[in-house]
């Protein structure tokens, strides 16, 4: 999430007594919503305390987690909060977050790699926009699956092995859909 642009470098917000934040780039007041929407972008930030001058950077993030979590966006299933908070103060603590951190890069980058082999399968061809709703359908259905999303899968963390075979399946019923599209082109 290093991706920054006007000021280059990480945007400062300053966390006053009132709880107000304020955005010293923009000369603004803004919200956790604003934050959240920033970090959405790629903006980098740092988030002080006004007064102690101390990085609170860790406990504004957890705090929008929190709001995002109350709002139904719900992504961290109870059986993972649990083994979670059950780390704290094991032996293996230090190494939780270099772990999360690694899994999360691979998933975005899985992520990045699935949209762009859909969208470049049907680049240039009639079919192009059919493609786009399509992806779009699939990221909306996909979001049913996560764990903890009503509807979804029992709010239970799926291992490695269940994601790559879902991901088979997936590859699977995307060369099904080629197909079927390559004879109605035909």
């Amino acid at each position: 999430m290093k991706k920054t642009t006007p000021g280059d470098g990480p945007v400062t917000i300053k966390k006053y007594a009132n709880r107000r934040l304020y955005n010293t780039e923009t000369s603004s007041y803004i919200t956790l919503d604003h934050l959240a929407a920033m970090t959405r972008e790629g903006r980098d930030f740092k988030v002080i305390d006004a007064k102690s001058e101390e990085d609170i950077t860790h406990n504004i993030l957890t705090q929008i987690i929190m709001e995002e979590e109350q709002r139904g966006q719900t992504m961290l299933p109870v059986n993972f909060l649990r083994q979670l908070i059950a780390m704290y103060g094991d032996s293996m603590q230090a190494m939780v977050p270099g772990y999360l951190e690694a899994s999360m890069d691979s998933f975005r980058r899985n992520q990045q790699q699935f949209k762009s082999a859909v969208e470049g399968a049907f680049a240039n061809s009639p079919f192009a926009e059919l493609a786009k709703q399509n992806m779009a359908m699939f990221e909306a259905a996909t979001q049913a699956f996560k764990p903890g999303a009503k509807g979804g899968v029992g709010g239970t963390a799926q291992t490695s092995a269940s994601k790559d075979d879902e991901i088979a399946a997936l590859k699977a019923e995307l060369g099904r859909l080629n197909e079927k599209i390559e004879k109605l082109g035909d």
